[in-house]
């Protein structure tokens, strides 16, 4: 199975653990059965690999998530690197050139295409892989997965098939309805739109080719920014006169709310947080060390992270996203390739922040022009490269880096480090990545 995975935007409607940085889909709410948390986009890889242990998963996402995608997954997943948001077709067309000229798969091959976001059981996925062999075998060229409804949605687009077969040709599409003309649609056999469809390789090639004038992948990563803004399905679908549609019954859910994401935590808080005996329905989220207390609360979210804090009615919590967007916050937590960052304090001329390294990874080689750093080792063992000069490191050791000196760190255990900033201007964008480190010498 070829599966493309669209991880889109930050997912505003889930702060204050999500941001432009840290999206929906790498917030781990979720509890496996070993006890630990998982994120959506690790539940979804591991359902899609227990499904099928050879297939091939690319994920299509921004720049500013691939640190987090491998963070969480490793490196054996696929990513398709958006330079820039072009909604979904170009990132669709980018995604299809990916998979046939870095991956090597044959455009006679089928490819599943779903957001990498749903709540779902192991079903989705083999109905996922039932869909990808049906594209291959289909005169249809396009076949798309249609959810049955559980209640009279106004948030979805709805499918309405020729017949309630369970594959079925598509007589129409409809845009997202009020509740009493879906509550007709679903009468008459219409289906939710998920967004899920499955092709061969060649047919979304071809289309591509049609309309964006490129080569190859390079060649349009290399132009994407110049492509025109459009959805799939209004540059594909909706020209597409023959599509199908699969019909599935099982469990899906779209996680974009609190609202919605609170019902699938199976215990009420997930960290440090006392609910007392008066409260109903209240679900606590807390990445703070330090206790939340609820008392007398009903249908209510309670969200805590070093971004900020939420108190709101569930219901109320879908209508977050203006607010989320008037508000100009730092970056306070974020994972990278080789760990993560956390921000302590901020203050006129400085920033302290806790950096995690994981055991084997480093930080790339790099100089800041307008700031001074000074790394205080608190747990682990690795090595720093100073200048080209490297010392060994472990808990209580202290290393200074001056303005334009360039430096990195490298984890041979699992590492904590707490980094100072010093300067005037403190800033993302004062950094300078090297290309290679230096021979080096060790400092004696």
């Amino acid at each position: 199975m070829n599966i493309v995975l669209l991880s889109g935007g930050s997912g505003k409607r889930l702060w204050p653990l999500s941001n432009d940085t840290r999206s929906k889909q790498f917030i781990k709410i979720f509890k496996t059965k070993t006890g630990d948390y998982e994120s959506m986009v690790q539940r979804v890889y591991r359902q899609i690999l227990a499904v099928d242990t050879s297939a091939t998963v690319t994920i299509a996402t921004s720049r500013s998530q691939v640190s987090a995608i491998h963070n969480q997954l490793g490196t054996d997943v696929g990513v398709s690197v958006e330079p820039c948001r072009r909604d979904t077709f170009p990132a669709i067309a980018l995604a299809a050139a990916y998979l046939h000229d870095v991956q090597g798969v044959s455009e006679a091959e089928s490819v599943v295409v779903c957001p990498v976001d749903p709540y779902v059981e192991q079903d989705y996925f083999e109905a996922l892989n039932a869909l990808g062999k049906r594209a291959a075998d289909s005169e249809a060229n396009l076949v798309l997965m249609g959810i049955e409804p559980t209640y009279p949605s106004a948030k979805y687009g709805y499918i309405i098939p020729e017949d309630k077969e369970t594959v079925s040709r598509v007589s129409r599409f409809k845009e997202k309805p009020d509740e009493e003309t879906a509550r007709d649609y679903i009468s008459k056999g219409a289906l939710w739109n998920g967004g899920v469809f499955a092709f061969r390789l060649s047919y979304v090639l071809k289309r591509a080719h049609e309309l964006i004038e490129f080569r190859d992948y390079q060649d349009l990563y290399e132009k994407y920014d110049t492509l025109e803004k459009i959805s799939f399905d209004y540059a594909v679908v909706e020209h597409e006169p023959y599509i199908e549609v699969m019909r599935f019954s099982g469990m899906w859910k779209d996680m974009g709310t609190w609202n919605t994401l609170t019902e699938a935590m199976e215990s009420p808080n997930i960290g440090k947080a006392i609910l007392n005996e008066t409260c109903e329905n209240v679900h606590v989220v807390n990445e703070l060390d330090v206790p939340v207390l609820c008392m007398g609360l009903k249908d209510m979210v309670v969200s805590a992270s070093p971004e900020g804090i939420l108190v709101s009615d569930k219901a109320q919590s879908s209508y977050i996203k203006p607010f989320v967007d008037a508000i100009d916050q730092q970056i306070m937590f974020a994972e990278k390739s080789w760990g993560s960052f956390r921000v302590i304090d901020i203050e006129e001329g400085s920033m302290t922040i806790k950096v995690t390294l994981n055991a084997g990874h480093r930080m790339n080689y790099h100089s800041h022009e307008l700031r001074d750093e000074v790394w205080t080792v608190i747990e682990g063992e690795g090595r720093t490269i100073i200048d080209g000069v490297e010392r060994k490191v472990k808990a209580g050791d202290v290393v200074s880096m001056a303005a334009g000196t360039p430096h990195t760190i490298i984890a041979d255990t699992a590492l904590q480090v707490i980094e100072v900033q010093l300067g005037q201007e403190i800033s993302v964008g004062d950094k300078k990545k090297l290309d290679s480190i230096p021979s080096q010498t060790a400092e004696h």
